[in-house]
């Protein structure tokens, strides 16, 4: 039976235009998706008043809090000894939000009490996945 973490956190979206603002996000983690972590922005904190869920690799999460890390739509640093950054692009532009370094490292350690890391293929689901991908086919 899959185990979730779902954290309240507090992030500053940054921008020029509205200015930077305070926004509450959702940090989740699903021990049925053992690899992933996803960043849930609710609708008010979007341009479209629509909820924005943002998936990447746990593992990207916990080198950015060392050091730049992410090459495609999801990059993330450290600002300084507090802060990280979260930096995520679309098509339509880019999004820049900061965090408590914190709040990040409390949220790692809680999934890492869930499902330790470099257990991850024990909670993958590999014939079900495949079972869903045919029924879709």
């Amino acid at each position: 039976m899959p185990h979730v973490i779902d954290q309240a956190v507090q992030a500053r979206l940054i921008g020029t235009a509205p200015r930077s603002r305070e926004v509450p996000a959702r940090l989740r983690y699903d021990s049925g998706d053992p690899l992933a972590v996803r960043v849930v922005f609710p609708p008010a904190a979007s341009l479209d008043g629509a909820e924005v869920v943002w998936t990447f690799a746990r593992d990207l999460l916990a080198a950015g809090l060392r050091e730049p890390s992410g090459k495609g739509d999801v990059r993330i640093w450290p600002c300084g000894p507090d802060s990280t950054m979260l930096e995520f692009h679309t098509a339509d532009g880019l999004a820049m939000v900061q965090f408590e370094a914190r709040d990040l490292r409390r949220f790692l350690m809680r999934s890492y009490g869930v499902v330790a890391l470099g257990h991850e293929a024990r909670h993958l689901d590999f014939e079900g996945d495949l079972a869903d991908l045919l029924r879709e086919a």
